[in-house]
């Protein structure tokens, strides 16, 4: 390290003002932070002590994430080998592009059985997209860094993360890498960069997607990756068309603790509410996510399905019957409630604020879900709408307090 701190010592020196390369220093700070700490420190008061910085938050949400990536990689094989053994056993021949061939080449079969074989596998879907990710995000981040002449700042690592795994494994390197230049230019720079956004560049750029290219990034329809034309419902289609009871393990479905533990086809990283439920406790236990966002969430998905349980006597429709179990295990509920509610930048800021924000998204997530038949989702819509809504909220928080401060301190 002593000899990585004298060559950036020595070259520095290049991108300094008045240097050579100064229109590059973004470039090489960002290269220097990333590897040490900062040597600069605030020149005035107030000072405020504290070890967890932009750098180690971001830090944080990515060690908090290795669980799904973990489960992203291992599941999306598990469903591709799946997917081609019965194909095979149907007598059909599945789809040998080059990630198939890589897994025959390493010897490795399409076993769903062997973990090996699902995480090598997995892995030749998730690990292009994240390149792709970082790659066009990144280049984006820097160039605007470069013309703006700001730093370069950490909080495109979680959101080059986040979006690989809302994405489907089929969706194409193409649209990903005009998905994330959607999110990253037109939902966050435009606004000043990052801390300036008010709506969660990943799901901005999985939204334009989900418009844009719907045949490819979502639908009634479920692609697994490795075989051509094989697709089968969404979970949450089924609970649309059937309701709850159909997927029951008696019925052929998974079953609720499938689900639970993710071994079902979906988005990369979405499937999984237990890998998303340690990322929580890590967020929780180091003060990066909001318990209280969280918890509105899961209130407001309490009620509101109860709610049309209730109501589900006479309504003539299944969805209504879903239990609000149901609908925390499904649709990518759990990784939207713990990774994309409580972004710091486009969630509310006040404890009353997140409440309420949070309690929102989760009513909305199962109106969606119940009652609009164009989507089955929901949770992306749900963040994305009371993202518009949080500054809002806590002005109106803001306001209240101020006033309940000046009757209490009021003077005769």
């Amino acid at each position: 390290m002593k000899l990585a701190r004298t060559f950036l010592d020595w070259h520095g020196r290049l991108f300094a003002k008045g240097g050579r390369l100064e229109r590059l220093y973004p470039i090489q700070e960002a290269l220097d932070t990333f590897l040490f700490t900062p040597e600069h420190v605030t020149p005035g008061a107030p000072h405020v002590r504290d070890a967890l910085d932009l750098k180690r938050t971001m830090g944080m949400v990515i060690v908090a994430l290795i669980p799904c990536i973990l489960m992203a990689m291992y599941n999306t094989g598990l469903q591709a080998n799946l997917a081609i053994e019965n194909t095979v056993a149907r007598g059909g021949h599945a789809a040998q592009g080059w990630r198939q061939q890589l897994v025959l080449m390493l010897g490795l079969g399409f076993s769903s059985g062997s973990v090996l074989s699902c995480f090598v596998h997995g892995a030749a879907h998730f690990l292009p997209l994240l390149f792709v990710t970082y790659a066009i995000g990144g280049a984006w981040e820097t160039l605007f860094s470069v013309v703006r002449r700001h730093e370069i700042n950490e909080g495109f690592l979680v959101t080059g993360m986040l979006f690989p795994l809302i994405c489907p494994p089929t969706l194409p390197l193409w649209q990903a890498a005009l998905g994330i230049s959607f999110g990253v230019v037109l939902g966050k720079e435009v606004f000043g960069g990052t801390g300036m956004n008010f709506l969660n560049p990943a799901l901005t750029a999985r939204c334009f997607l989900f418009f844009a290219y719907p045949q490819d990034i979502s639908g009634a329809d479920v692609w697994v990756a490795g075989v051509d034309g094989y697709t089968h419902a969404t979970m949450l289609n089924v609970i649309k068309a059937k309701g709850a009871a159909a997927l029951m393990p008696d019925a052929g479905a998974p079953g609720w603790m499938n689900c639970f533990l993710g071994f079902e086809a979906g988005s990369m990283g979405e499937t999984s509410a237990l890998a998303c439920l340690i990322g929580a406790a890590i967020l929780i236990a180091t003060r990066v996510g909001s318990w209280r966002t969280m918890a509105g969430v899961s209130v407001g998905t309490i009620v509101t399905a109860s709610l049309f349980n209730w109501l589900a006597s006479g309504a003539g429709r299944p969805a209504f019957t879903t239990p609000f179990w149901w609908h925390m295990v499904l649709g990518g509920w759990a990784f939207g409630t713990v990774f994309m509610a409580t972004d710091p930048v486009s969630s509310a800021f006040t404890h009353g604020g997140k409440w309420i924000y949070g309690f929102f998204i989760g009513f909305f997530v199962v109106l969606v879900r119940v009652i609009n038949p164009a989507f089955d989702g929901g949770m992306m819509l749900a963040i994305l709408l009371m993202n518009v809504f949080a500054p809002t909220i806590d002005y109106f928080i803001v306001r209240r307090h101020i006033r309940r401060r000046a009757a209490r301190h009021a003077t005769a």
